[in-house]
């Protein structure tokens, strides 16, 4: 196998050197793409030094050298790649020694377009443990058991009952199979690109479960976190998922051969997000608004009757 490990890098002087380094332990990776965002610390200069050091490390910046987030700079790394396959890595996070492990078996089968598997969770600081611990725990992040591939997409969207999730962290791809859909992530969300990622691949590609029940990557959590900053309400996370969704449901209005129960549910989970972040006014009239447009999809039989009851216990 020849896995390219794209890392996108911002921020992260202090723990880079512990992703790079957890990555060239496993012999199957070919290359570690390293793409550094305008850092305001030295992640540059550490970058420098990593790739002057190991062969396998190549180092690039955007051609502005500005700053563009981590979907930019994913899409930045997904263009440099040059191996048979494609493996995702923050800069804050790192790889355990079977990362690998699964794929070596399953990608055997040239049906097979993607691997994910469990993440687990590792806390830098004691400060950050003491923030974030309610949120992660130490539990795995991970999918509760094994699926087909026709049953990825749903039990991501939550129409499968309980489903779990899985992290880009733990996402091996097989490059050719990327002809398949646009890889290119969403660059102007601001969180969430590698979510709305994920759904878009696992309905177009066969992703299959690798380990579940062990972490193959690890997340690191610090006070500098992206998401704690969503975390200590610098940004807000349910504006941040109305974008989300609102970005999914496009796509998914727009797709032909898209089922209409997946659109409907994709409407309604867009629709929940927008009335959960509305003022209390604007909330109520978006209530009476969707009511009167799910009366017309009564007489026209495309009715989610779930629906109705959704919008009132936001």
């Amino acid at each position: 196998m020849k896995i390219s490990v794209i890392i996108p890098v911002y921020n992260a002087e202090k723990y880079v050197s512990q992703a790079v380094e957890s990555a060239l332990q496993l012999d199957e990776v070919f290359e570690i793409i390293l793409v550094e965002d305008q850092s305001p610390d030295n992640a540059l200069e550490v970058c420098e030094k990593l790739a002057e050091k190991h062969e396998r490390v190549k180092l690039f910046q955007h051609p502005d050298k500005g700053n563009h987030g981590a979907g930019a700079s994913r899409n930045l790394g997904l263009a440099k790649a040059t191996g048979d396959f494609i493996a995702f890595l923050d800069a804050d996070d790192y790889y355990l020694p079977n990362r690998f492990d699964a794929e070596k078996e399953l990608f055997i089968n040239q049906d097979v377009d993607g691997v994910y598997g469990a993440l687990g969770v590792h806390y830098y600081t004691k400060k950050a443990k003491e923030q974030h611990h309610k949120i992660y725990g130490d539990r795995l992040t991970t999918v509760y058991k094994k699926h087909p591939p026709k049953d990825v997409f749903r039990g991501q969207l939550g129409m499968n009952g309980s489903f779990g999730l899985f992290s880009i962290d733990t996402l091996t791809l097989r490059t050719s199979s990327l002809d398949k859909v646009s890889p290119m992530m969403k660059t102007h969300l601001r969180l969430h690109q590698d979510t709305e990622f994920l759904f878009r691949i696992s309905y177009y590609l066969d992703l299959y479960s690798g380990i579940l029940d062990q972490a193959v990557a690890v997340r690191g959590v610090h006070e500098n976190n992206r998401i704690t900053q969503v975390d200590s309400k610098k940004i807000n996370p349910a504006s941040t998922r109305v974008l989300l969704w609102r970005e999914v449901n496009s796509w998914a209005q727009n797709e032909p051969t898209m089922p209409t129960d997946i659109k409907l549910h994709i409407k309604r989970m867009h629709r929940s997000w927008e009335i959960a972040n509305a003022s209390p006014l604007k909330k109520w009239m978006m209530i009476l608004r969707y009511l009167i447009t799910d009366y017309r999809s009564i007489r026209s039989g495309l009715y989610n009757i779930n629906f109705r009851n959704n919008l009132f216990s936001i």
